[in-house]
């Protein structure tokens, strides 16, 4: 089988280095930035010169890309990859967008004579190199089953959750729980230190109650030693935020609590924690404290 990757960023990097480890398969990769595509180059990985030398013959074409911008230009600018697809082949769409533009995106690409699945991963820069993500499809559940041993090579979890689309809508549903919950932990502990509350108390004590979040206890961990290298960017955490906003006002749901999280990631992006892992934000409202 000939596998393209195209988005080598901190998820899209480690997800094709899994890749790697199928037998059977032949591994095409690019990136913009071509120095993303040195590692995998010497790991095995075919390098392409453009989104559209990466495609050629494929049989399947992954996308790893940051926003809806990104795809857009990427698949359907001038220089756009999908008609340089061979015909039916499938493109999976692993990039978090909204879904009204995932619909769109499989429209465009059935006109063009491909398959299409949108398959974002819930999961962080561990999990993707660990290759324990978990995937959450839209689309033909035989385009599924085509790509489940490729997935299974990137992830733990597969959940196909709808036709095109769906894959997405459960992304925002996702993303709209951990921000919220970051933001809640957050704000929560910073009152418990003004309470008289030790910071490594409270960072081992919190996230293992039943009421906190699991995936708190790793945010924890970064929170005392006061170290946000990025697992998810702030900077995208505020782009999905916006994406699910948009998303609540074309279904007319309001979503005030949501609402109001962006705008406090906002403010920590303008702050400069954009490339700091999302929980830096506990960092910002302490200095607001």
């Amino acid at each position: 089988m000939k596998v393209s990757f195209i988005g080598l960023g901190i998820m899209g990097s480690r997800m094709a280095n899994n890749l790697l480890k199928h037998e059977g398969i032949t591994l095409t990769v690019f990136n913009r930035s071509a120095e993303a595509m040195a590692p995998l180059k010497d790991a095995g990985a075919r390098t392409a010169t453009s989104a559209r030398d990466a495609v050629v013959d494929a049989d399947v074409v992954f996308t790893m890309l940051s926003a809806p911008e990104a795809v857009e230009s990427v698949a359907f600018g001038d220089e756009g990859f999908v008609d340089a697809m061979a015909e039916n082949a499938l493109w999976v769409n692993c990039s978090t967008v909204n879904p009204s533009y995932t619909r769109e995106c499989a429209e465009r690409a059935h006109k063009a004579g491909l398959r299409f699945l949108d398959a974002p991963v819930a999961g962080t820069k561990m999990p993707a190199e660990t290759g324990e993500l978990t995937f959450l499809l839209g689309g033909e559940s035989d385009d599924v089953e085509q790509v489940r041993p490729l997935l299974e090579h990137m992830g733990q979890k597969i959940l196909h959750v709808g036709p095109s689309g769906q894959g997405s809508a459960f992304k925002m549903l996702v993303n709209a729980l951990l921000a919220q919950n970051m933001l809640v932990y957050s704000e929560t502990a910073l009152l418990g230190e003004k309470l008289g509350f030790s910071r490594d108390f409270l960072m081992d004590t919190l996230p293992n109650l039943p009421v906190t979040a699991p995936f708190l206890k790793g945010k924890a961990g970064l929170i005392k030693e006061a170290d946000y290298e990025a697992q998810f960017p702030l900077e995208l955490m505020l782009k999905d935020l916006h994406l699910l906003d948009v998303t609540a006002y074309e279904e007319k749901q309001p979503l005030f609590l949501a609402g109001l999280a962006k705008s406090v990631y906002g403010q920590a992006n303008s702050a400069g924690h954009g490339r700091d892992d999302f929980a830096a934000v506990f960092d910002y409202l302490q200095k607001l404290g």
